[in-house]
């Protein structure tokens, strides 16, 4: 059965199923998960703890004679088996396949690896256990609902956060709730219970947000070039190569104006989009965006993206990500403004 985060505190009140498997590529919300199974195991008398790891020399035999061997200590135990970014291959997915036909008895089988993308999905062992136990698919937070889950937070350590001091919090770590989690904790060591403003959170917390391409190019086609400035130069201060930056940008540029061809031609916008294998999330972005653009202004923009593809192999003067900042700018309907630059570029 597929778990959802929110509802596991409520299902983990209840018998627990003989297997979950938790994945992810969020570590936060991936060991807090954890830790709501082992916790609830405890109190259910699952009171041994068997822990195997899955490196390259692994021997998936140790599965199968973990099901098969008694508690030694207590009537009921927890198996727990880390993969990580590992898949199980071959041998592994029988090893799973056994375990979920034939579940140990008095176990519970604790499957924690990174997130499982379609094809694993739908393999037949993760089927099994799927259809056997549990599966729970922690995603990250992301920047509309952080707030909400930072004010949660807060509030759960007895902070009263004003809403200056969510959103400020929210900026600086955004695309990381780990450090999201350790700022939560040492605002709540450093001021106590009680309100909390964004004073507070400038003096105490520093900047950890993290994002990556596909970030600049969302706030781009929202139209806020005041994130889009704070994206690009946190992704020039984390090495990220300009040409990686250029992709993502002329990507969408060329997704739109594919899009304005077709509708210029009559094509309805769905039917101008389904020419572009995207996510969804990123189909509402280039469906909301495509209205603010014509022909000519996305002509000028692949333009642009070509001459900051020029700039950034040498054939062309200049710094590369001064012309990716006027790119992205452009992207988000406005001109650069004079005396706004990236570190690079100073």
């Amino acid at each position: 059965m597929r778990l959802r985060f929110e509802d596991l505190r409520a299902h983990l009140s209840r018998p627990l199923l003989p297997i979950y498997v938790l994945s992810g590529p969020e570590p936060l919300l991936l060991q807090e998960a954890a830790d709501a199974v082992r916790r609830a195991a405890r109190e259910q008398g699952y009171d041994e703890r068997e822990r195997l790891v899955v490196d390259p020399r692994f021997d998936w035999s140790t599965l199968d004679d973990a099901a098969a061997s008694l508690s030694l200590f207590c009537s009921r135990r927890l198996i727990e088996l880390h993969l990580g970014e590992r898949k199980p291959g071959t041998h592994g997915a029988a090893a799973l396949t056994r375990y979920a036909d034939n579940p140990a008895p008095d176990s519970v089988l604790l499957v924690l690896c990174g997130q499982i993308d379609k094809k694993v999905e739908q393999s037949a062992w993760m089927r099994k256990l799927a259809a056997v136990g549990g599966w729970l698919q922690v995603w990250p937070v992301d920047r509309r609902q952080l707030p909400t889950w930072l004010q949660i937070r807060m509030r759960h350590v007895g902070l009263e956060p004003s809403r200056d001091a969510v959103e400020l919090l929210a900026e600086r770590v955004e695309g990381n709730l780990l450090a999201a989690h350790q700022e939560v904790e040492k605002l709540r060591v450093l001021n106590g219970a009680g309100p909390v403003n964004g004073d507070a959170v400038r003096a105490a917390v520093s900047d950890s947000a993290r994002y990556d391409v596909y970030d600049l190019t969302a706030a781009g086609l929202t139209v806020d070039p005041g994130r889009v400035v704070r994206i690009l130069e946190c992704l020039r201060e984390e090495g990220i190569d300009p040409t990686l930056v250029n992709w993502a940008l002329a990507r969408d540029v060329r997704a739109l104006y594919g899009m304005r061809i077709a509708m210029d031609a009559g094509a309805s916008r769905s039917d101008a989009l389904r020419q572009f294998a995207q996510p969804k999330r990123r189909q509402d972005l280039l469906v909301r965006a495509i209205d603010r653009f014509d022909r000519p202004a996305l002509s000028r923009l692949l333009s642009e993206c070509a001459r900051a593809d020029r700039v950034i192999k040498g054939q062309d003067s200049g710094s590369p990500w001064q012309e990716l900042l006027q790119l992205s700018l452009s992207l988000a309907g406005c001109e650069p403004l004079r005396g706004i630059t990236t570190g690079s570029a100073r």
